[in-house]
């Protein structure tokens, strides 16, 4: 038996159990230390990025419905990397322009997070956006169209974490990285930072420029 840390969780064997527009699952059979092996059904995932928007010591959150939870939620403005061969800046570029209706001449990197690694595929990539300024936001829909724009000091969104008023993991995490930044005890990194954490193994499967659509 290997020393504990040094054990290769090799995959024996791989079965998909279901496939949709923008999930997977997927079960793997592993090698488990001693000899034995397990199971483990794995949630694919594209990836995604968020957006922390500051403007005169203010961020922008957004306030969606999560059917998961059935409840409308503050967040940030994110996206899925759904874009074959996009950049995530490109992405997060985009996604601050439809949800927020804004673009920034200054981009930093500020976190990257495995969001359940305990069973999900997904990471996120988490900007911070500065200098910013208004730009068309365009037509929504679905979830998108309920969606609503609030602007918060920097302090308040803080405050709203520990009130347990704002819930979205993202959001806490982009929140308080942001918080380290802009108040000098940290600092970020640059927007082209590499992100290996991005997930491949459900856009590997997909032919087009749109990951959703299903061959």
């Amino acid at each position: 038996m290997t020393a504990p840390g040094s054990h290769e969780f090799d995959i024996l064997d791989t079965e998909l159990l279901l496939e949709s527009p923008i999930l997977a699952v997927r079960r793997d059979t592993l090698a488990m230390p001693g000899g034995d092996t397990g199971r483990r059904e794995i949630v694919e995932h594209f990836g995604a990025v968020a957006v922390v928007a500051v403007r005169d010591g203010k961020v922008a959150l957004v306030r969606q419905y999560r059917h998961s939870v059935q409840a409308r939620l503050w967040e940030l403005p994110a996206g899925l990397l759904d874009v074959a061969g996009e950049a995530e800046i490109t992405t997060a570029q985009r996604e601050l322009a439809e949800e927020a209706g804004l673009a920034a001449d200054r981009w930093d990197v500020l976190c990257d997070l495995v969001t359940s690694p305990g069973f999900c595929e997904e990471t996120v990539r988490v900007f911070l956006a500065r200098e910013l300024h208004d730009v068309d936001r365009g037509p929504a829909e679905h979830e998108e169209a309920d969606m609503t724009l609030s602007w918060f000091p920097l302090e308040e969104a803080r405050a709203m974490i520990l009130r347990g008023e704002i819930i979205n993991a993202i959001a806490i995490s982009g929140l308080m990285t942001a918080s380290e930044v802009i108040a000098g005890r940290g600092e970020p990194r640059p927007a082209d930072t590499p992100f290996p954490w991005r997930p491949t193994s459900l856009a590997s499967r997909r032919v087009g420029p749109d990951l959703k659509k299903m061959s």
